[in-house]
């Protein structure tokens, strides 16, 4: 077998000088026969023969046009990729809040178009199909998952559980949205490779569509949101088999993408050869597939416009929430230079955006708790340190509290203390999880050391307020902006 490119003309004559043992066709017409080469990649086998010479062999020559092709895809790969970028980076532009894990989601964008940038360079050797089967198809149903939710918090965010037998596991969940609400799981993969992993026809381990929903659903029942358990959606973004998608509204999770029936098993053909190439990092080829038929849809279904919420109607106080809402700070005395550097910051962030509207929002139509150790801590507090507005306010919204007794919940007595976690933030935030009330806060440090012990406790985070009425007689005054609002 001869291994060179081959020179021919428009009507088919050979124009090449046989080198060596090379036979003679120069100036003579070919005929040829061709077929991918076995056991070179982008290489075409060609079968040579010549009317004017009763000589036949086979030659192997590099196919072009599969590197064009493969050129194109790449180009179209890199393309895909900092379009990915550009809308990773927009996406908590368009939320209401800073999206946590966003920056993670850049990071892996830019190490895939890194990567292709050197295959591009010729650095780094790669066939077709890893070309097809890159993370981007992953990255980029992770985008698109959230670009269609609302209330985006986190994306790729890692939450620890433990399983059936007790053991500690994590599970990462692509997009959690609706405030926390909705976790979603972003699918590129084809639903022929999905469907016959399922069926037991993967490859050694390889995890089912429906093994990882039972990983959602066991998670999901020990991160409650509000007391309620997150609702689960697995987004298919390559289809998905009829059923499968019942399996999984069986199990309580909604589906959204096209679902496609399924017909009957084949062996594998160069039409599905690379079914199971656009991945997201699930696995290898597979040695059998599923005949899926994408021209019978049964459903399109799209994401769901509305997500039935159990909203949370107890609300738990905390003592920093109390003082914030009496602060005079919060009534219009935002417009001093204090002697304390602590006290001029938190008046110029009252200036910018006033926290007050924010608590009486949140509060309103909803039951108002607190235990007795926050009501008297911020009842000796403000004998100490409040003015006589401040005192007055206080007054009237204790009367619409329902004082409780300590209650403190095991999780929260389990927490191991520290210069953030004490016994008093543990009576009040452990006494809201009794009540399965949303506790509102302005100590943030507490909700991030209970949570780095594995605690997430359903809370209300706010900016702080002190207590400044006692303090504007030795404060220097600014011109005055802010409206007051005196009402309780």
């Amino acid at each position: 077998m001869w291994t060179r490119p081959v020179a021919v003309n428009a009507g088919g004559v050979c124009l090449d000088k046989g080198p060596g043992r090379f036979p003679p066709f120069e100036g003579r017409p070919l005929s040829c026969r061709a077929r991918p080469c076995p056991v070179a990649p982008f290489q075409l086998e060609f079968h040579l023969s010549c009317p004017l010479t009763p000589v036949y062999f086979n030659m192997r020559v590099r196919n072009n046009v599969s590197n064009m092709s493969v050129q194109s895809l790449l180009c179209e790969r890199i393309a895909v990729a900092k379009d990915l970028i550009k809308r990773a980076e927009a996406l908590s532009k368009s939320q209401k809040r800073r999206i946590e894990g966003g920056a993670k989601l850049c990071g892996k964008l830019k190490a895939e178009l890194n990567f292709l940038h050197k295959v591009e360079a010729g650095k780094v050797a790669i066939k077709e199909s890893h070309l097809q089967s890159t993370n981007l198809t992953h990255l980029q149903a992770i985008i698109q998952s959230a670009e269609n939710l609302e209330d985006v918090v986190s994306v790729l965010h890692v939450f620890a559980y433990e399983d059936r037998f007790g053991d500690k596991q994590t599970l990462v969940v692509d997009v959690v949205a609706n405030g926390g609400h909705t976790w979603v799981k972003a699918i590129g993969r084809k639903a022929e490779a999905l469907h016959n992993i399922w069926l037991g026809r993967g490859q050694y381990g390889d995890k089912s569509v429906i093994e990882q929903a039972e990983d959602f659903l066991q998670a999901s029942r020990q991160q409650p949101v509000e007391y309620s358990n997150p609702h689960i959606i697995f987004a298919f973004y390559n289809s998905v088999s009829s059923p499968m998608a019942e399996r999984l509204k069986e199990m309580g999770i909604s589906v959204r993408g096209d679902v496609v029936a399924v017909n009957s098993l084949v062996e594998p053909s160069a039409e599905n050869e690379h079914l199971n190439s656009e991945s997201d990092e699930e696995g290898p080829e597979l040695l059998q597939v599923t005949r899926v038929d994408r021209d019978n849809l049964v459903a399109s279904i799209a994401f769901p416009t509305q997500i039935k919420v159990n909203v949370c109607n107890r609300v738990n106080l905390d003592i920093t929430t109390l003082i914030t809402y009496v602060s005079a700070l919060s009534y219009g005395g935002c417009y001093f230079v204090f002697k304390e550097k602590v006290l001029t910051e938190q008046a110029a962030q009252e200036r910018r955006e006033r926290v007050l509207p924010q608590l009486k929002e949140f509060m309103e139509g909803k039951e108002l708790f607190a235990c007795e150790s926050a009501v008297r801590d911020f009842q000796s507090i403000l004998e100490t340190l409040g003015g006589p507005g401040e005192k007055e306010r206080a007054a009237l919204l204790v009367k619409r509290i329902n004082v409780v007794p300590d209650q403190p919940s095991d999780r929260a007595l389990g927490l191991v203390a520290s210069s953030k976690i004490n016994s008093r933030s543990l009576a009040i935030f452990g006494t809201g999880d009794t009540l399965k009330a949303i506790t509102m806060t302005a100590n943030s440090g507490f909700v991030r050391a209970a949570a780095n012990q594995g605690v997430r406790f359903s809370v209300f985070v706010h900016q702080p307020r002190a207590l400044t009425e006692s303090k504007e007689s030795f404060a220097t005054p600014l011109p005055k902006r802010c409206p007051s609002d005196n009402g309780v």
